[in-house]
């Protein structure tokens, strides 16, 4: 008779693939030191890929071949995927788990030896922190009860965190560094005894994502057993990379999950109320976010439009003292043609991607400098009583960049508080935490991705440093101080997983960002806050972009915009292009449909990699790194990242940077 394991891992997996590969890694280490105890029926690992379009399951089987693989056709959800595999498992107990954490070395050592020595535990979670190495305040949580959910929508838990009364949702009174009978587990790492689930019954389906982790608490409560908080052990959990907290979307989600659980389990009348409180709240945040969201990005451009106008105004009347010795221009130049001047500066900023971070740069040039070519372009077909000098072009132009400069300097200091700015052109700052052999390959993947940065140096991962290092790793916050290093990247190959958890811990207040190589990946991985995506090559869980119906008719038109504008443009913009013959060609098959302006590097075998299909491009993602050499893998992965993050910007910076180009065969 086959003997029963002792753990069995769970992870539900959409389009992290990289995330997945990273955390599979930390898997096999910590599960080592179960074999002590256990062996030889310690653990295993099963892997539900809910239709993911990255290649994660051929990378799991490629990879990890002793993982148990569950590959899903469609996307029915995070409680359905984790049934699944609970079901087919038969270990005593059964952990289910984000793809995007890290665990340590002896996690599973010290949470089953916890879950041993108290046999009222029916689940148990653990300490968490995000890839910046700041506490996950929902590593523990009281039950959502109307008051409770009250307090948090209103704010009220977060000005409060340690009240008893008002903190109850996250339980902010309790110390994190202890361990304590809580509520409510995380869903990113929740550990469940099999006979608990026998009494309390899986995951509900119900639920598509968000709440099924309150639910099944709650039932493990109710059918006699206590969720435990464990301090003993920490985790990273991006979570960054799995959700985007901030959004509207996420509101709706995540609040009508706690309805469906309020319906459940409350009396009818209390979850009448409860619903009433949580719809309500839905609709005032997302009314609110949206609004918020809207001002912000309006607050900007208004700043440049009327300091620019402004601006126009002193010069026209400079303009007019001076060189036309006090003759007036008509009014209708600083009522009517100003205002459109100054709306096509701010058309150029924002196609110079402007408008976002980071804000200075040589793209306020270029978006003055476009600005000034949309107007140009149009100055020929007005009556020529309204073609004023065009030296109030030339000049409008300098002040737009002046003006750009100015507001931006201010948006710093009044964001920043000091009269110190920071170059946003600067390089990065990285240091590397491993061997030299490890330090050479993670330069060589940083260079794979176009990155421009400064190399600090290398932190021996041992004591004995030589002279190819800067310091040993026990040093390693004294490093980042003298160094004033901007980014710290570990190599999993010779520094443990536990180790690299604590660091990032105690380095919070350092100011550096962290990123992890896992031992044998093509890819540094990480997150710099727990709602923004990483850096690199470190994917949302999100469709393809440029698979949306938006993405496709708004590349379909910039791809008419730009054809006609480089058309009506020509005897000023075939100067810069080379092969053009070949460039005329373009022009119109791009603009017939036949082909687009921005496509993948291997348009033909693009369905091996799952990508949405799309004509064939006159320049590729490759084409803006100015790189010559990148191998085939790099040039998929630059495929994918293009198709995944896809916006009309994605091209237009693209067609920028790589104008020359525009004439390939």
């Amino acid at each position: 008779m086959k003997r029963e394991a002792k753990l069995s891992i769970v992870i539900v997996n959409y389009n992290v693939k990289y995330f997945l590969e990273q955390c599979l890694v930390s898997l096999y280490k910590a599960i080592v030191p179960l074999a002590v105890d256990y062996y030889p029926f310690c653990a295993d690992i099963w892997v539900v890929d809910n239709n993911s379009a990255d290649g994660s399951v051929e990378m799991v089987r490629e990879k990890f071949p002793h993982v148990q693989i569950i590959a899903n056709k469609d996307n029915r959800g995070f409680s359905f995927a984790n049934n699944q595999a609970i079901k087919s498992s038969n270990a005593e107990f059964v952990l289910l788990l984000n793809p995007d954490t890290v665990v340590a070395e002896d996690t599973f050592s010290k949470v089953l030896k916890f879950m041993d020595s108290h046999p009222d535990a029916g689940g148990l979670g653990v300490k968490m922190v995000d890839g910046k190495g700041i506490f996950l305040p929902e590593s523990k949580r009281g039950l959502p009860t109307p008051a409770v959910a009250f307090y948090k929508i209103s704010g009220m838990s977060r000005l409060f965190p340690k009240s008893k009364t008002f903190g109850r949702y996250h339980l902010g009174f309790l110390d994190k560094n202890e361990n304590h009978a809580v509520d409510v587990l995380a869903g990113a790492f929740m550990l469940l005894r099999r006979q608990t689930l026998q009494k309390s019954g899986l995951l509900d389906e119900d639920y598509f994502m968000y709440g099924e982790d309150i639910d099944l608490s709650y039932r493990i409560v109710k059918a006699g057993y206590k969720n435990y908080y464990c301090a003993d052990t920490a985790i990273i959990h991006y979570k960054g990379e799995s959700t985007k907290k901030s959004s509207v979307n996420y509101v709706f989600v995540f609040y009508k999950a706690m309805v469906i659980f309020a319906k459940k389990h409350f009396a009818s009348n209390r979850a009448a109320l409860f619903a009433f409180l949580i719809n309500t709240a839905i609709y005032l945040r997302a009314a609110a976010a949206i609004l918020v969201r809207f001002i912000k990005r309006l607050l900007l451009p208004l700043a440049d439009a009327g300091l620019l106008y402004l601006g126009m105004i002193l010069f026209i009347a400079y303009w007019e003292r001076t060189i036309r010795y006090g003759g007036k221009y008509p009014p209708i130049l600083l009522s009517f043609f100003i205002p459109l001047y100054i709306l096509c500066w701010i058309i150029g900023l924002f196609l110079a991607k402007g408008y976002q971070k980071p804000y200075l740069g040589k793209k306020l040039v270029i978006g003055a400098f476009w600005g000034t070519v949309i107007i140009s372009l149009f100055y020929a077909f007005v009556d020529e009583k309204y073609r004023f000098s065009r030296a109030i072009l030339i000049a409008g132009g300098i002040v737009a960049v002046v003006v750009f400069t100015f507001n931006r300097i201010v948006l710093r200091l009044i964001k920043e508080r000091h009269f110190f700015m920071a170059d946003d052109t600067a390089l990065k700052k990285i240091m590397i935490a491993g061997s030299l052999e490890e330090s050479q390959r993670v330069q060589i993947l940083l260079k794979s991705t176009g990155l421009e940065y400064n190399m600090l140096g290398n932190i021996s991962p041992s004591q004995g440093q030589g002279a190819s290092f800067i310091g040993g790793y026990y040093e390693i916050d004294k490093l980042i101080k003298i160094y004033k290093a901007d980014e710290v990247i570990f190599c999993s190959k010779d520094i443990a997983f536990k180790s690299i958890i604590l660091s990032i811990e105690a380095l919070q207040a350092s100011g550096a960002d962290f990123k992890i190589v896992p031992d044998g990946s093509d890819f540094i991985i990480g997150s710099n806050s727990k709602n923004e995506p990483g850096d690199y090559y470190a994917f949302i869980s999100e469709p393809l972009a440029i698979g949306k119906k938006d993405s496709r008719m708004n590349k379909r038109g910039l791809d008419i915009i730009v054809s006609f504008a480089l058309l009506i443009s020509l005897p000023l913009n075939i100067w810069f292009v080379r092969h053009t013959t070949r460039y005329l060609k373009n022009i119109i098959n791009v603009f017939s449909g036949r082909l687009t302006w921005v496509g993948y590097s291997f348009p033909e075998t693009s369905d091996t990699e799952s990508l949405p299909e799309i004509k064939t491009g006159i320049l590729t993602p490759a084409d803006e790194l100015n790189i010559t050499d990148l191998d085939t893998n790099t040039l998929r992965r630059l495929d994918y990242l293009y198709a995944k993050d896809y916006s009309i910007y994605m091209d237009l910076g693209i067609l920028l940077k790589s104008f020359a180009r525009l004439g390939k065969e």
